[in-house]
C-alpha cells in the first residue's frame, strides 16, 4: 500500500537538508510524497527549489516584511492545517527547528497524524541560544513518532529527555548528501556556481575567509562587535573576506554601515546553494553565527569559528573541525589570526574528522519510514 508523506519546510536550510529526502522518496514506489513550503524564506528557498527541481505541490506564500513570530506562527498552523486536511498523509516529515517545522509538527498532532523530525536531538541547553529555535526543536521533540538523528550525541540528547530508544535512529546529516549532490552538479555543470569569478579574480593571491551572520540573538551590540572585528581582520594586506549579507535589516543597516568602504571586504547578495558551495571551497576559513556551516564546512576540511556562545551541535567542537569564539571582537580576531599564522592550529582542524555524515541520510531515512509498521 503506497503510503503519502507530507514533506513540510520554509527556509533556506530547510529545502538544503529537505530535497535529499524529496528525491528519495520520490524515487522509492513505496511513497506519494507531497511537498509544502511555506516561503518562510521566499527568495533564498525559491534558489534551492529551483537548482532541486522541485515544484512544491503547496506555497503558502506566507512571507511578509517585519513578520512576528506569533503572527508568522498562527499564520503556519492554519495553513499547514489545511494542506494536512486536503491531503490526509499517513506521516509529516518536518526538519530542523524553524518556525515552519515546529507549527508542522503541531498542525500535525492536532490532526494525531505522526511525525518524523530530520534532524532530530540537537540541545544547546539554553532556551534563548539559539532564539527562538531551541525551544522550537524541543517542542517537536515532545510531538514526533520518528527522530532521525544525526549523529550519536544528539541520539543520547534525545534518550536524557525519555524518548523510547526504539523511535530514535542515527541516520546522519542530510546536508552531506545535499552538499555531495551540489558539488557533483557543479562538476558536471561549472557555469552553475561561476558567478563567483569576479571576485576570485579581484581577490587573487589573497587568503579568502567566508563570513555568514544573522542569528537574532546576535542583533544590536552582538552584530556590531562582529563587523568591528572583520574591519580589524580586513586590515591584514594577505587577506580578503567574503560576506553574503542576510537580507534582513537588522543585519544590513549593521554590515554595510561598519563594512561597505574596506576594498578587501566583499558584501555580496545572498547566494544561491551552488554558489554557497563554490563559497565554502575558495574559502580558507569560514566564519559564521549558522548551523548548517558548522556541518558543510568541514566536509570540505575548511575550519569553522563560530560566532555564538553555545552550540547544538557540540559534535564539530568535540572533533575539533568547530571552534565557539563568541561575539567579543578581540576574540575574533585573535583566533583568526591564529589560524591565518600558525599552521599547526589550521591543520588540526581543516583535517579532523567531520561528524556529520556520509552522505547517505536521506536513504537511510526513507528505509525507516518504510519499515514502519
Amino acid at each position: 500500500m503506497t503510503q503519502t508523506i507530507l514533506v513540510v519546510f520554509g527556509t533556506r536550510p530547510e529545502a538544503i537538508k529537505m530535497f535529499p529526502v524529496v528525491h528519495a522518496l520520490a524515487s522509492d514506489p513505496r511513497f506519494r510524497v507531497v511537498t509544502c513550503v511555506s516561503a518562510q524564506h521566499r527568495g533564498m528557498l525559491d534558489q534551492v527549489l529551483a537548482i532541486a527541481g522541485i515544484v512544491p505541490d503547496h506555497d503558502l506564500d506566507l512571507m511578509k516584511p517585519d513578520q512576528t513570530l506569533d503572527g508568522l506562527t498562527a499564520a503556519l498552523l492554519t495553513g499547514l492545517g489545511g494542506v494536512m486536511d486536503a491531503q490526509k498523509p499517513d506521516w509529516v516529515v518536518v526538519q530542523g527547528d524553524t518556525a515552519t517545522a515546529m507549527a508542522g509538527a503541531l498542525a500535525a498532532y492536532y490532526r494525531k497524524i505522526p511525525v518524523a523530525h530530520v534532524e532530530a536531538g540537537l540541545r544547546s541547553h539554553n532556551i534563548y541560544h539559539p532564539w527562538p529555535e531551541e525551544v522550537n526543536r524541543k517542542i517537536i521533540g515532545t510531538i514526533a513518532a520518528l527522530h532521525f538523528a544525526p549523529t550519536e550525541t544528539s541520539a543520547a540528547a534525545l534518550r536524557a529527555e525519555n524518548v523510547a530508544a526504539d523511535a530514535i535512529h542515527v541516520t546522519g546529516n542530510t546536508v552531506i548528501d545535499a552538499l555531495q549532490w551540489v558539488s557533483a552538479k557543479i562538476e558536471a555543470e561549472p557555469a552553475l556556481a561561476n558567478g563567483l569569478a569576479d571576485l576570485e579574480a579581484r581577490f587573487a593571491g589573497k587568503r579568502i575567509i567566508g563570513v555568514t551572520s544573522h542569528r537574532r540573538e546576535n542583533f544590536g551590540g552582538g552584530l556590531e562587535a562582529i563587523a568591528e572585528a572583520i574591519r580589524q581582520i580586513a586590515a591584514r594586506p594577505d587577506v580578503a573576506l567574503i560576506f553574503p549579507v542576510h537580507p534582513n535589516p537588522n543585519v544590513r543597516k549593521v554590515v554595510e554601515g561598519a563594512l561597505g568602504d574596506l576594498p578587501n571586504v566583499a558584501l555580496i547578495e545572498p547566494l544561491d546553494y551552488p554558489h554557497f558551495a563554490r563559497l565554502l571551497g575558495l574559502a580558507e576559513i569560514m566564519l559564521t553565527d549558522s548551523g548548517g556551516v558548522q556541518e558543510e564546512a568541514p566536509a570540505l576540511g575548511k575550519p569553522v569559528l563560530v560566532m555564538r556562545e553555545t552550540t547544538e551541535r557540540p559534535e564539530g567542537v568535540e572533533a575539533g573541525t568547530a571552534k565557539l569564539v563568541g561575539t567579543e571582537t578581540t576574540r575574533i580576531v585573535s583566533e583568526i589570526f591564529t589560524l591565518l599564522d600558525d599552521k599547526a592550529a589550521y591543520s588540526a582542524m581543516a583535517r579532523a574528522h567531520n561528524p556529520f555524515g556520509d552522505g547517505h541520510a536521506a536513504r537511510r531515512i526513507v528505509e525507516l519510514l518504510g519499515n514502519v509498521r
